[in-house]
């Protein structure tokens, strides 16, 4: 089974739908003969922009809270440049707020078709 990474970002809520396409496209979310799988939960994200900045949304050293979704999904680490840069290609802010992290999917091997 080849590694397997998570990707969690966070995006203005009506960017959400993008995001995801996009990241399904360059090939996170593949679970069996599934594509596209994905969770996501909506939240509030908070920031406040320093001089410089060219946000998206606010003004500079305004605080700002924006209705954003946290999408989370896994993908073949081999995949990783391919699912951060769509999802970056896409993703409005100036900075997106992202992680990814190693998963251990290993448990879940003996499910037919799990992942691939």
């Amino acid at each position: 089974m080849e590694p397997t990474d998570c990707l969690v970002v966070y995006v203005p809520s009506e960017a959400a739908p993008a995001v995801r396409q996009a990241i399904g496209d360059a090939g996170a979310g593949r679970l069996g003969n599934y594509s596209h799988c994905s969770f996501s939960i909506e939240g509030t994200g908070r920031f406040t922009s320093f001089p410089g900045a060219t946000s998206a949304i606010g003004a500079v050293n305004t605080p700002e809270e924006v209705p954003e979704t946290r999408i989370e999904a896994i993908y073949a680490s081999s995949r990783r440049d391919a699912v951060v840069g769509a999802m970056l290609s896409v993703h409005p802010y100036e900075t997106p707020a992202f992680m990814t992290f190693s998963v251990d999917i290993s448990l879940s091997a003996d499910a037919p078709g799990f992942a691939d």
